[in-house]
């Protein structure tokens, strides 16, 4: 038995591996496109399916389907979505910029299903009526995004919050020396540097939020170039009702669908405050990294979780590999936003013409910072313990606690006191004790490094 069978397009006949639910049009961009071996993800097929699935719902009801052709081009578009046919999606994502292909690949296999099913049914008469790639493409980077956004990233967000909350609450009475320029400063607990992390997620999580409310809008509807030639003018707002009703997410239809196909500015957008949601994980994870830095050498502040061994040559070495992997994480989105924003600028007259490339990396993007903020909060932040006796040292020797002092001895004296106590490398209490003419337990009072943390004048009243 041959392992092929012919199909034919508009372009003629070619050979199909005979197992293949795909036809010839997902063939030619198999053979054209043999760049990366990288294919569109999981999420965007999830995506394609629903939209293929909506919109027969929709044809049905406008009179474009009969009821046989509908049924079976939904049964089949959904379980597409559901991953059951994931392999059937074969093409890079280094194609023809509009993503026809991938389209074309979604008709020709919903359609081989829908017909297995008992459906009549054409890849572009029936399951791409009333659409073109140029709105189904853009469309399924909308959905995609905002459904993983909601379901993955945010909720993994909220988790990372909460972590960090709690530890923050467990260490708020817990003084440390701050740092400025790497240097000591005045101290701080570690639930008010913690507050400071929550702040940040907090932050990106609503700006996240705001940017979901452009990426809830579908062009689908515009068709080849805005205008919905061959679409029927409801088809559109139709179909953004549909998917709302299937994934719970509040899709609308595009105000203008010329904006829709012809930019990704919301995409754009979104990938933006990806970046920035990187560059604040990337910032706590190195928080981690140097307050565990040691365990004898370093600051020592922490002893994060140990995971795994450190090195192939040192025993006993434990390295912080969750922060370090965070951070990498970061690097790679803040990479994907480049090139997002290379292919935003990309929009020709009526049509993008990178859109593969702004899903792939949109959605890697997503996925990254929605498995490693998990890891973060579970396997780095929960689990770290505080390195009392070493903090407590520090602190003691930290000259900068002087500034308390200045209401009450001046900045001059105190300047005198510090550097005194630096070189000398003792406490600043006992070189103030000689400096300042203060008695013992009003020098406690006033350099206690729990009070400092709490702000306000310190004087000697």
């Amino acid at each position: 038995m041959s392992t092929y069978r012919t199909e034919h397009d508009s372009m003629g006949e070619l050979r199909v591996p005979a197992d293949a639910l795909y036809g010839a049009q997902t063939q030619r961009a198999i053979d054209n496109f043999p760049i990366s071996g990288l294919h569109l993800p999981r999420p965007f097929i999830r995506a394609l399916g629903l939209i293929k699935a909506a919109a027969a719902e929709v044809n049905l009801a406008l009179g474009h389907l009969k009821k046989n052709q509908a049924a079976a081009i939904r049964k089949a578009a959904l379980a597409v979505a559901d991953g059951q046919y994931d392999a059937q999606f074969p093409i890079d994502i280094f194609q023809t910029g509009s993503g026809t292909s991938t389209n074309m690949n979604a008709n020709e296999v919903i359609a081989r299903l829908a017909v297995r099913g008992g459906g009549k049914v054409h890849p572009n008469d029936h399951v791409n009526y009333g659409q073109s790639s140029n709105d189904v493409i853009p469309t399924a980077i909308h959905v995609s995004a905002a459904l993983m956004t909601t379901e993955e990233l945010l909720p993994a967000l909220r988790h990372l919050k909460k972590i960090i909350d709690r530890r923050a609450r467990e260490l708020r009475n817990t003084p440390k020396t701050g740092r400025t320029h790497l240097m000591d400063a005045m101290p701080i607990t570690f639930g008010q540097e913690l507050s400071g992390w929550s702040a940040q997620v907090t932050s990106a999580s609503e700006r996240i939020e705001d940017s979901l409310k452009r990426m809830r809008r579908l062009p689908l509807g515009g068709t080849a170039v805005g205008t919905g030639i061959n679409a029927d003018p409801s088809f559109g707002p139709a179909v953004a009702a549909q998917l709302k009703k299937l994934t719970g997410v509040k899709f609308a239809s595009a105000a203008n669908y010329f904006e829709g196909m012809a930019a990704q500015d919301a995409a754009v957008e979104l990938s933006g405050q990806l970046k920035t949601l990187a560059v604040a994980l990337m910032k706590i994870a190195n928080d981690l990294r140097w307050m565990n830095s040691g365990p004898l050498a370093g600051l020592s502040e922490i002893e994060l979780p140990a995971l795994q061994p450190g090195s192939s040559i040192m025993p006993g070495k434990v390295n912080p590999v969750i922060p370090e992997a965070t951070a990498m994480v970061a690097a790679q989105v803040i990479g994907n936003d480049a090139a997002i924003t290379v292919a935003g600028q990309s929009g020709n007259f009526q049509l993008n013409v990178m859109l593969p490339l702004i899903a792939y990396n949109l959605l890697q993007s997503i996925g990254l910072l929605a498995n490693v903020t998990r890891l973060l909060a579970d396997r780095a932040i929960a689990g770290f313990t505080v390195n009392t006796a070493r903090v407590n040292q520090a602190l003691a020797m930290n000259p900068i606690l002087v500034t308390a002092l200045n209401p009450v001895i001046g900045y001059e004296q105190g300047a005198a006191t510090a550097k005194q106590a630096y070189k000398q490398r003792r406490p600043i209490l006992d070189v103030a004790l000689e400096t300042t003419g203060l008695s013992k337990d009003e020098l406690k009072r006033l350099l206690d490094p729990l009070t400092l943390t709490r702000g306000g004048i310190h004087d000697g009243g």
